[in-house]
């Protein structure tokens, strides 16, 4: 698997950095087979400069062929800049392995500041690829933070997954699951089998590696939740 990280693309006027992680996953699958695009929610501070919720992107890919991730930085990096937003600061991390100490990273960005010097000397230090794009660059602590974050398999949701944003009105679980949700589940963890999910906005959940869609009950029919 290929895990491609990126924040702080965007400003209060512009697309938002999930909708260009979008962009960027359905190019290239083109290439690859796109597993996904994941959101995670960062700290959200008054010392923290972001747009709207500080959240960040990862899209993740299954490899095709043998990929040189030199040339797929390259290619990811220049699509961004295709679309740089003045006013922004963006950052890009490409990596196949993430070691203990990036998913840490990752964790410590949910929780308390997190300074550039400490995201560029940690990808330094295991090999991986991260650079900022342009403004203050501050994206490098996202990028290199929601890569962690998604390969720890329990955080985040699905921005893009299968077929679900092609989804509308009232459907049967089964049409969730064949769209490409893997469970549809109770917040109490019950899962769920029968019955009409309003499909609209489901944006599932990232759990054990999967994507699952929370839902609850609301009169004759399933709403789906939104979690981090």
């Amino acid at each position: 698997m290929i895990f491609i990280g990126i924040d702080d693309t965007d400003t209060l006027k512009s697309r938002g950095t999930g909708r260009l992680a979008r962009n960027i996953a359905a190019i290239l699958a083109n290439d690859f087979t796109v597993q996904g695009v994941v959101r995670h929610q960062l700290l959200q501070d008054a010392r923290v400069p972001f747009t709207s919720h500080n959240s960040s992107a990862t899209i993740i890919l299954q490899e095709k062929n043998s990929t040189d991730l030199t040339a797929l930085f390259t290619r990811v990096k220049a699509l961004m800049l295709s679309d740089f937003q003045v006013g922004s600061d963006p950052g890009l991390c490409v990596t196949r392995d993430i070691p203990d100490q990036v998913i840490a990273h990752g964790r410590n960005a949910q929780k308390r500041l997190v300074t550039q010097a400490e995201a560029r000397d940690l990808a330094r230090t295991l090999g991986i690829a991260l650079e900022g794009l342009g403004g203050t660059e501050d994206g490098v602590i996202g990028a290199l933070a929601s890569v962690g974050l998604t390969a720890t398999g329990d955080d985040g949701r699905y921005l893009l997954c299968g077929r679900v944003r092609d989804l509308s009105g009232l459907l049967p679980v089964e049409a969730v699951l064949e769209a490409g949700v893997m469970e549809v589940r109770t917040i109490d963890e019950k899962t769920v089998t029968a019955g009409m999910v309003m499909s609209d906005k489901i944006r599932p959940a990232r759990r054990g590696g999967k994507p699952v869609a929370y839902v609850e009950w609301r009169e004759d029919h399933w709403e789906p939740l939104k979690l981090n």
